[in-house]
C-alpha cells in the first residue's frame, strides 16, 4: 500500500514538472508569437488633419520590403470621388532594429472639409488588407482615412523654452529578448501633436541613426521592444543625441544641443 502511495506520489510529481515545463516553454514562445512577421503603422493617427500635414508609413519586420519600395512607386490621397492627390516621398529613415518609416507631404494643398484614403500605385490585395486601422470610437476595423478641417491651422514657431534632459534608462528581459532605452523629460511642451526627430551618435564609431518618434506622458524614448525599434545600444558604449521638435507640417521648429547618455545596458544587473 505504502508503495503504491509512493509511486503515485512521483508519477504526480513528474506530471506536474512536466506540465510546468510545457506551461513555460509555451509562455515563452508566446511571446516570441506576438513578434509578428509584418506589420504597417500609419501617421498621423488622429483622423483630423490641417490641409498641409506631414504623413508618415511605418513598415516593420518583412513590410520594410514595402517602405523600401516607395522610391519607385507612387503614392496618393484619394478622395470618395476618385480624384487622386500624389504623396511626394521627402525621406526614408531606416531604423536599427527590423524598423523603417517614409516620410510624406502632399504635392498639393488639400481641399478642407474633405476625406482622403490612403492608395498605392499598382497595389496588391495583402496591402489593402494591411491599410487598416482600429477605431476606437467605432470599435471597428476601417480603411485608413483621414479628414481635413475647415481651414489650415497655423502652428506657432517660437519654442526657444523646449527643455528635453534624460532621467533614467530601462532594460527589462521578455522570451524573446529585451526592450531597452534611454528616456528623456520633455519640459515646457503644452502639446502633444509635434514629431520629434531624434539623431542619436555612437560616439566610439561615430555611427549615427536618425528616426521620427513621439513622446508619451510627456516622455521621449530612444531605444526599442522586444520585437523592433529605432535605436540599438551596445554593451558598453557611450551615446550622444539631439532632438529637432517637428510640427504637424513637417517644418522643423526647434533644435536641442547634443545630449550624451551612457548604454542603457551599463546599469543592467539582471541575472538569468
Amino acid at each position: 500500500m505504502i508503495f503504491a502511495l509512493n509511486y503515485k506520489t512521483k508519477i504526480m510529481k513528474k506530471t506536474i514538472l512536466t506540465l510546468l515545463l510545457i506551461f513555460g516553454i509555451n509562455s515563452i514562445y508566446a511571446n516570441c508569437f506576438l513578434c509578428a512577421s509584418s506589420g504597417m503603422e500609419f501617421f498621423p493617427k488622429q483622423k483630423q488633419i490641417g490641409l498641409n500635414p506631414m504623413f508618415i508609413i511605418e513598415g516593420y519586420a518583412m513590410s520594410q520590403k514595402t517602405i523600401n519600395g516607395f522610391k519607385h512607386r507612387k503614392i496618393y490621397l484619394e478622395t470618395k470621388n476618385g480624384e487622386l492627390i500624389e504623396l511626394n516621398l521627402q525621406k526614408i529613415l531606416k531604423g536599427q532594429m527590423s524598423l523603417t518609416q517614409a516620410i510624406f507631404k502632399p504635392s498639393k494643398q488639400l481641399e478642407p472639409n474633405s476625406i482622403y484614403f490612403l492608395k498605392y500605385s499598382n497595389q496588391t490585395e495583402k496591402e489593402g488588407k494591411e491599410m487598416t486601422q482600429y477605431n476606437r470610437e467605432s470599435k471597428k476595423i476601417e480603411k485608413v482615412y483621414w479628414e481635413t478641417t475647415k481651414k489650415n491651422v497655423k502652428t506657432s514657431e517660437k519654442y526657444n523654452n523646449l527643455d528635453i534632459s534624460f532621467i533614467r534608462s530601462n532594460v527589462t528581459h521578455f522570451g524573446c529578448g529585451p526592450a531597452v532605452s534611454a528616456i528623456f523629460k520633455i519640459k515646457n511642451m503644452k502639446t502633444f501633436d509635434f514629431w520629434y526627430k531624434a539623431e542619436v551618435i555612437e560616439i566610439s564609431s561615430n555611427t549615427k541613426t536618425t528616426y521620427y518618434i513621439k513622446s508619451r506622458n510627456s516622455k521621449l524614448s530612444i531605444g526599442h521592444g522586444m520585437c523592433s525599434g529605432a535605436f540599438t545600444f551596445n554593451q558598453k558604449s557611450k551615446y550622444k543625441v539631439k532632438f529637432t521638435l517637428i510640427n504637424t507640417e513637417g517644418k522643423p521648429l526647434k533644435t536641442t544641443n547634443w545630449k550624451r547618455f551612457d548604454s542603457p545596458y551599463t546599469k543592467d544587473n539582471s541575472r538569468f
